[in-house]
């Protein structure tokens, strides 16, 4: 049985999939789902690619599996999805994966036109098979969905191929989450990152938990990322002021067309404010600084400083009367204000001059 470890090594800082660097020096590596809303039509898949192109993602990313790769087919209870409130209620598991998989020949496509538009291409698989499949495509990096992230076969073998391995962790204890990891790391994997999920869709961001997010990267050494279903952008904004360097949304050409995932779905627009929404929450981050900034300096001018107010004759004491704490900042700091209280004027002095030290005698 694997154990819990007292410590893990400190987060890489840089993991490469394909030419993109990801991590906290880096804007968050922003992934589209494609997921099935491509509602059985290649042309909406590759329209869905173009999409996600546009609005400056970095990567596309698929399913990969068929009906029967994940389920049988069968009217038995247990097949059904019986949760009212799931968006698939009612159907059997085997019609939800039939209507909702890529079909494997489209992935060569659609991983070409990807790529033709800039963006990097690589997919989930479910079983053996799949990997061997996208092997065949040369993808740059794998990801294991959170319903597998206790299929320690699968993570075995997908951890085998050494390339980068993005898990989700929705539905995981602390537990399994280090089970999942200790499996990758002994089977070859180094480049690993941990993504907090909400398995849940739509996901309520009250159940985001994404304070977790810095726990997970310091207690596991991983980069920590977010696959985020819940409505919007906002929850994964937070994510990355709380360290995410990636986010991965589903996509949609337009949720009113339907689709088995729309509901919980970004628009292209949408996608194209989360790319840069989160690339300006992750600029904000900067460092523990707090010095003045460059652009600070012009605008500390306008702090205020020790001016004389009114006339003041050679020999005259200073006082509250005639000197004051004012904008601009070219005199003397106000902390200096009850010193220059026991003063007399060096000379006449007229008002509005600002306060220096060759003016106090």
């Amino acid at each position: 049985m694997l154990k819990p470890k007292a410590a893990s090594p400190a987060p890489a800082d840089t993991v490469m999939i394909a030419s993109r660097a990801v991590g906290a020096d880096h804007a968050p590596f922003i992934i589209a789902e494609l997921s099935g809303n491509h509602n059985g039509s290649l042309e909406r898949a590759k329209a869905i690619v173009k999409a996600a192109a546009a609005a400056g993602a970095d990567a596309i990313k698929m399913q990969t599996y068929t009906a029967d790769t994940m389920t049988i087919r069968s009217d038995k209870p247990d097949f059904f999805i019986s949760d009212p409130k799931s968006l698939w209620a009612g159907k059997t598991l085997y019609d939800l994966y039939e209507e909702a998989h890529t079909p494997w020949e489209w992935h060569a496509p659609l991983f070409d036109y990807a790529k033709q538009l800039g963006l990097i291409a690589f997919s989930t698989p479910f079983d053996s098979t799949s990997v061997d499949f996208l092997l065949t495509l040369d993808v740059p990096a794998f990801k294991i969905a959170s319903f597998e992230n206790t299929d320690l076969p699968l993570i075995r073998r997908v951890a085998a191929t050494k390339r980068p391995l993005i898990i989700s962790a929705g539905t995981s204890t602390l537990w399994e989450i280090e089970q999942a990891l200790t499996t990758a790391r002994e089977a070859g994997a180094k480049d690993i990152i941990l993504l907090k999920c909400t398995s849940a869709y739509p996901a309520s961001p009250k159940e985001a938990n994404l304070r977790t997010i810095p726990h997970l990267s310091e207690r596991f050494g991983v980069q920590v990322g977010l696959s985020d279903h819940t409505m919007g952008i906002g929850t994964s904004l937070a994510a990355v002021a709380l360290g995410a360097t990636v986010i991965e949304k589903h996509v949609t050409l337009k949720r009113s067309e339907g689709g088995v995932d729309s509901a919980f779905s970004l628009e292209p627009q949408e996608l194209a404010e989360l790319v840069s929404e989160s690339k300006k929450a992750w600029e904000s981050l900067g460092s523990s600084d707090y010095a003045p900034t460059a652009s600070e300096d012009a605008s500390r001018i306008y702090r205020r400083s020790l001016y004389v107010v009114k006339p003041v004759k050679a020999g005259e004491a200073f006082t509250s009367d005639n000197v004051r704490a004012i904008r601009p900042g070219y005199g003397l700091p106000t902390a200096e204000l009850e010193r220059v209280f026991s003063k007399k004027a060096a000379r006449n002095i007229e008002a509005g001059t600002a306060l220096s030290q060759e003016l106090l005698a």
